[in-house]
């Protein structure tokens, strides 16, 4: 039996069979890009199976060593990698700047980085894993781009009708482009060092040779578009550092906006950070100490048992104790069905997050249920739950050792929930609002009602709903 026939054994220990044998199938037989930067969300579809049973399953793969798992920052525009990293410790600028597109963005979780997973080398070597061997298409599919964009087979042709021309200028070495100018705008962009110049090229045609250097060093430096005829070009090209470069000549026309546009969804970060099984494993080494990501959009639900001392005074300790237990295995598995996590517990109270705020209602509704039905069959019908439910900004922070949440959303969502009374959801306006949850809502018969309530450390009443 081989190594990796070892670890895929270890994982079918802990994640579903059947996605199991696909990733056993793919480490045989897949080609070498689709090891690399493996879109959790796109291979599900694509393959069949449950996203969160693949998410689950590559994440327990990465802590047996058959997969790697790296958190890119890409551009919104055109999908480029930014930075790669091995964690998001080491995500520390508040800003990422994409030399292709001479645009900056601010550093957010919701749709900025992505994870993705590629084979591990000691699993199978693949020509990611040489990315100085690559053809600059290759380059382009595998090491630039992320797994956001959808880019077709026929790449490399596609590719022909938005370049000039490409060089694969070796580290420390100087070449020389004889080029002919058409109108419009050219970008010489290398996808190594991240190196642009925007070239605008109007006016009449001339016949005189114009004449342009370009240097690619390990520091970028901006620089401003340069105005140019149309006609011919002579452009150094100085690669001033250890690795070959790979300039290309673009063409900024509709053939490289159709092929920008292409996209599919990923696994972004701020969806794994509300994974189950990512907190599971990766609940004390997320964040460095200090750290602060900023995430646009997150919903928080508080829960807490109702009474929970007098419970303990009813039935005695023991009773109290399995119940508050089987309480606890409950919300987990609810939450997690949700696609939801459980950042922490505070006594009998629960603190979890969700992507979005129609899977916080999905799970509230189905929590109270569930221990509804848990009073009934230990005979105790005072086994109420008490629920809060808020969204907004956020973020993302180490505290007590372990990744948490930080921010004015948070605590609204904890004071929302000390509004609620036995088997009560209480929401505020910015969950009502959206329209995935409400309509969840009425699909399930339930009418929220408002009031105007006080809560401390906001200046203004704010509008809360009833859940009954």
């Amino acid at each position: 039996m081989s190594e990796a026939d070892t670890m895929f054994l270890a994982l079918r220990q802990s994640a579903d069979a059947a996605v199991v044998d696909m990733l056993a199938r793919m480490v045989r037989d897949a080609p070498d890009h689709a090891l690399n930067r493996i879109n959790a969300p796109d291979l599900a579809a694509s393959e069949g199976v449950g996203e969160d049973q693949l998410i689950a399953a590559l994440l327990n793969a990465v802590g047996l060593g058959l997969f790697e798992m790296t958190w890119n920052v890409m551009c919104p525009s055109c999908a480029g990698v930014l930075s790669a990293n091995k964690s998001l410790k080491t995500l520390d600028r508040s800003q990422y700047n994409c030399a292709f597109c001479a645009a900056g963005y601010e550093t957010r979780l919701d749709d900025l980085v992505e994870v993705t997973f590629t084979v591990s080398p000691r699993v199978r070597k693949i020509a990611a894993h040489s990315p100085d061997e690559l053809s600059a298409a290759e380059y382009y599919r595998q090491v630039f781009w992320s797994s956001a964009i959808d880019l077709p087979s026929d790449l490399e042709k596609r590719l022909e009708e938005v370049t000039l021309e490409t060089v694969d200028l070796p580290g420390g070495e100087r070449a020389i482009l004889a080029l002919h100018l058409p109108k419009g705008t050219l970008i010489v962009f290398d996808p190594v060092t991240h190196t642009a110049q925007f070239l605008e090229v109007t006016g009449e045609e001339t016949s005189e040779r114009q004449n342009q250097s370009m240097i690619f060093g390990k520091v970028q430096v901006p620089v401003e578009a340069l105005a140019l005829r149309p006609g011919p070009l002579r452009l150094a090209l100085d690669n001033r550092t250890e690795s070959r470069v790979l300039p290309t000549v673009w063409m900024a026309n509709q053939a490289l906006d159709d092929l920008l546009k292409r996209r599919k969804p990923v696994l972004t970060a701020k969806r794994l950070l509300t994974n189950q099984t990512f907190r599971d494993i990766y609940r004390t080494d997320t964040l460095a100490i200090g750290q602060r990501l900023k995430i646009l959009s997150l919903t928080f639900l508080f829960s807490d048992l109702k009474d929970s001392t007098g419970l303990y005074d009813r039935v005695g300790d023991l009773v109290a104790f399995d119940l508050v237990n089987e309480h606890f295995r409950l919300l987990q598995e609810i939450i997690a069905s949700e696609r939801g996590a459980i950042v922490k517990t505070i006594g009998d109270a629960v603190m979890a997050t969700f992507e979005t705020p129609d899977r916080a209602i999905a799970a509230a509704i189905r929590m109270r249920e569930a221990m509804s039905n848990l009073g009934a069959e230990r005979q105790h019908q005072s086994l109420g739950l008490k629920m809060g439910i808020h969204e907004g900004p956020c973020l993302a922070v180490t505290l007590n050792a372990q990744q948490d949440y930080f921010g004015q959303t948070v605590n609204i969502a904890s004071r929302v929930q000390g509004l609620a009374a036995s088997r009560s959801i209480v929401v505020t306006e910015q969950i009502v609002d959206n329209a995935q949850a409400r309509a969840l809502l009425e699909a399930s018969g339930l009418t929220p009602m408002p009031r105007r309530v006080a809560l401390g450390g906001i200046s203004d009443k704010v509008s809360v709903y009833d859940i009954s």
